[in-house]
């Protein structure tokens, strides 16, 4: 059996910013990414608080994982989760109450959030401290940039203007639908349809194989194999 492939710190950090993006990869944690992001600024407070929520919780599961009975260690993480979204939500009540209004009821629903009870279980729970923070990091990191992103692209064209300041002129007609629950679904599948364009303009195309005359060859396998 070959020995298990080391993974380095670098690799923790980065593969859930871009590789594994929790929400452009995975599809995880779409309820407030499609709901949340009509503006770039409820984006960036979502993500912000997501990040805050994802980190703490790893940070603690890491740290008392032995002291977690494995029967109850679902509640117990969900648990941790709800004391960090507890404290994410009376900070932005206090600091950005305009913007915690607009959250509503999702800051709450980070409790539920599928990404980050899957990285207590699959991740936090496994891993020495230091890994567990930087693989919550690079998955915060990641959700924050996939949130931006559509907020972006939402607010762009349903407003006319990014965080609050306007782009076009008095002529631009807003995309209505793109500010509505469907634009959501729009940016989204729009996002998803540019990485699938750019996964397949980066791979490497098939060459024929040739011989030194130039003569192109095909082989055919049957269903009892070559002789």
């Amino acid at each position: 059996m070959s020995p298990r492939r080391v993974v380095s710190p670098e690799e923790v950090f980065f593969r859930g910013v871009w590789r594994e993006n929790p929400v452009l990869i995975q599809l995880l944690g779409l309820c407030p990414a499609l709901a949340v992001t009509n503006t770039v600024a409820n984006s960036l407070a979502m993500g912000l608080a997501t990040f805050f929520v994802l980190v703490g919780s790893s940070t603690l599961v890491a740290t008392f994982k032995r002291f977690i009975p494995r029967e109850v260690r679902i509640s117990a993480y969900i648990l941790v989760i709800a004391t960090f979204v507890t404290i994410a939500d009376l900070v932005l009540n206090a600091v950005v109450p305009e913007i915690h209004r607009a959250l509503g009821a999702f800051i709450a629903l980070i409790v539920v959030n599928c990404m980050i009870l899957g990285r207590q279980e699959a991740f936090a729970s496994k891993q020495p401290v230091g890994r567990a923070i930087l693989d919550a990091a690079g998955t915060g990191l990641g959700f924050i940039v996939a949130l931006l992103m559509m907020g972006g692209l939402r607010e762009v064209l349903g407003y006319g203007s990014f965080l609050g300041v306007p782009l076009f002129g008095p002529s631009f007609e807003p995309w209505i639908v793109m500010i509505l629950p469907a634009g959501g679904f729009f940016a989204l599948g729009f996002i998803l349809l540019l990485f699938g364009w750019w996964a397949e303009r980066k791979k490497e195309p098939v060459r024929p194989r040739r011989w030194p005359h130039g003569v192109t060859t095909e082989v055919f396998v049957g269903e009892g194999g070559a002789d």
